[in-house]
This record gives C-alpha cells, structure tokens and sequence, in this order.
C-alpha cells in the first residue's frame, strides 16, 4: 500500500514486477520506482544499481541512505535518483500489524435469496433414468 500512495504522490504508475525486486512501478518504459523502508547502505544501493543496468533508472524512495550524500550518491550512481520518503507519509501508515482483516462484528446481514416459485416445472436430471 506504501508503494502504491508513493508512485501516486511521484507521478508513477504503479505496477509490481513479479521478476524485479526493484520495480514497484514506472513512468516510462526504462524510468522505474523502487520502495523500502529500510536504511539503505552504500553497499545495498551499489548492488541495485548493478542490477538496474544500462539504459534504465530507478527513484529509490526510502526511509534513509547511510554513509553518502545525495550528492556524492548522484555522482557514484547516477543510474539511481535517492529520495527520503517523506514523514508525513509515513506516519499515516500503521506498522506491526500482521493484518488488514476484516472486523465484521457490525455488517449487515445478508438477505437469503428468495426461494423459487413451486408451479415451474423440474427439467429432468441426466441421470433420472427414463431407460433410453
């Protein structure tokens, strides 16, 4: 849900690759999002922008990035744009929760179909046995 408000606020569209880890949504064909709340490291952005490859970029929308500057980050990866997701975002979402259920103590009750009227006549079954 975090990935999906934030490629609304960044003008994405969000899309979930099933193969990439990194692609949470993309603006182009080769200008793509990733999202974490994690504290990412030189180490961890390094290795995603090997990942990325040539001719692709990603915003990479995450909580903190430790040990590099934005813009030593921008020269080092220039294949990657480094945003902090804004707290404002954050603290609109509800963390240590294992669930979103349902709380269905106050729904309405559902009201049973009405029964068929009696005067239609049964079609035989395939299997009523009328010895053909």
């Amino acid at each position: 849900m975090l990935a999906e408000e934030l490629c609304k606020l960044e003008g994405f569209t969000y899309a979930p690759s099933e193969t990439l880890w990194w692609q949470h949504g993309h603006s182009t064909e080769r200008d793509f999002i990733w999202v974490t709340t994690q504290n990412l490291s030189a180490e961890q952005l390094q290795a995603l922008s090997d990942e990325v490859g040539e001719g692709r970029s990603v915003l990479v929308l995450c909580s903190a990035f430790r040990g590099v500057g934005a813009e030593v980050a921008a020269q080092r990866w220039p294949k990657l744009t480094m945003k902090k997701i804004p707290r404002v975002v954050l603290a609109r979402c509800e963390w240590g929760r294992d669930d979103y259920s349902l709380n269905a103590q106050n729904l309405p009750m559902a009201v049973p179909d009405a029964e068929p009227p009696r005067d239609i006549p049964r079609q035989a079954s395939l299997f009523d046995g009328d010895g053909e």
